[in-house]
């Protein structure tokens, strides 16, 4: 269930600054002036302070225990400590944040400051995902990184010094210039710094990118013409999984690996489709309707809203725009719940689906499940579905089949 009674709540809050723009980045981020950093910094507080009476207006249920806060970008640890500081305490004075709650900073390797390492630890940060996404030093200035492959292990050393254990390290396969010796090269070097957690992320082509909109146009700018082809980061891939795996971090999600206790709760609390509040430029959420008149707190289904917050930084520092919101109807809940689960290794629940969203829904999809199964891109045990590894590389033609799912033939 999605959404049972007394759930917790995520907060993710997207800090967009960065010090340079890198040539595959399709995120609502850039280099801005650091006299922005206190203007964005009010407007999200403002956010965060009127969350609670939205969700009234909205008629949401916005759980006020927090379990799970991820701040992301951008760059986070450009901000100010000072900020970062004031950020935190709003979120702390506005909600009820466990003492135990996973508490997540995205940190740019050779762009943590020690005045903002010390705030992270006086803030409570317990987990640091360091985008690295190439070992090798020519890979990374190709793309627009600004570190060194040293300046990675030495923030290791710093974060782990600092009492800071639970880290995640970013690696992208197909980057201009990436060759298969060069990735195995970045593999020996992320299963050698002996973090407890790795995100392995194929390369993104799209309009949104610098990198993306040339190779779509067959330019040869940012070294478009260097990117590996599909077969060769397909192989890259597999072979992250195969040694990933054997190093003792399991994949427990397409693009997510980690040892036994490091899964990331907050990126779960996605795949999972349990309530999250996004704050700041381009950021999401997804929170439950109240339950109707007279119905239990946990009736099934119930309405969920998606709101969005707009990618325009002057429009969203102006506070002239409202967020963009979709109410998910049942049909698109039930879409989610099988694109959404089927990214994670656990794969889907096929007797969860059919007490949350009933038989008739279930037998829309276990069509579908049985078309993809006798391609070899899905498994099926009889009560559990998941992605096959060749189901994996071919992952987003595998969820497009479940959107839109049209109601199945009745049996005559």
């Amino acid at each position: 269930m999605p959404y049972p009674a007394q759930s917790t709540l995520g907060i993710y809050v997207s800090i967009p600054f960065c010090r340079s723009k890198c040539t595959y980045c399709n995120f609502a981020s850039g280099v801005y002036s650091a006299s922005e950093h206190e203007h964005y910094i009010e407007r999200a507080l403002a956010d965060l302070r009127g969350a609670g009476e939205w969700g009234v207006r909205m008629d949401v249920e916005l759980p006020r225990r927090v379990d799970t806060i991820y701040l992301g970008g951008g760059t986070p640890t450009l901000l100010a400590p000072a900020l970062l500081a004031r950020l935190v305490a709003a979120i702390r004075s506005e909600f009820d944040v466990d003492p135990g709650a996973e508490f997540t900073v995205e940190c740019a390797p050779g762009q943590l400051a020690d005045e903002t390492l010390n705030a992270l630890i006086a803030c409570g940060v317990n987990r640091v995902s360091l985008g690295v996404q190439s070992f090798v030093d020519r890979e990374a200035a190709v793309s627009g990184r600004l570190h060194h492959c040293a300046d990675v292990v030495e923030d290791l050393r710093r974060l782990r010094a600092a009492g800071i254990a639970n880290i995640n390290v970013d690696l992208i396969a197909g980057l201009a210039g990436q060759t298969a010796a060069s990735w195995e090269e970045s593999l020996a070097a992320l299963i050698g710094s002996d973090v407890p957690h790795a995100s392995v992320y194929m390369l993104e082509v799209d309009e949104n990118s610098r990198l993306g909109r040339e190779l779509l146009a067959r330019g040869s700018r940012y070294f478009a013409g260097l990117v590996p082809s599909d077969d060769a980061v397909a192989r890259m891939y597999s072979s992250a999984i195969e040694q990933l795996s054997a190093a003792g971090r399991s994949q427990y999600e397409i693009s997510n690996f980690a040892r036994p206790g490091f899964a990331s709760r907050h990126n779960l609390r996605y795949w999972r489709r349990r309530p999250y509040l996004g704050l700041g430029l381009d950021a999401s959420s997804a929170l439950p309707s109240r339950p109707a008149h007279g119905l239990p707190f946990d009736a099934r289904p119930r309405p969920v809203l998606r709101s969005t917050t707009t990618s325009d930084l002057k429009a969203y520092l102006d506070g002239q725009c409202e967020r963009e919101i979709e109410w998910l109807s049942s049909a698109r809940q039930h879409e989610e719940a099988w694109f959404l689960g089927l990214r994670l290794s656990s794969g889907v629940n096929i007797r969860e689906i059919e007490r949350e969203f009933g038989s008739e829904m279930l037998a829309q999809a276990m069509s579908v499940v049985d078309r993809m199964t006798s391609q070899g891109l899905l498994s099926f045990d009889g009560a559990t579905v998941w992605l096959t590894a060749r189901g994996k590389l071919l992952s987003n033609e595998v969820f497009q089949e479940f959107i839109e799912l049209e109601p199945a033939l009745p049996v005559v």
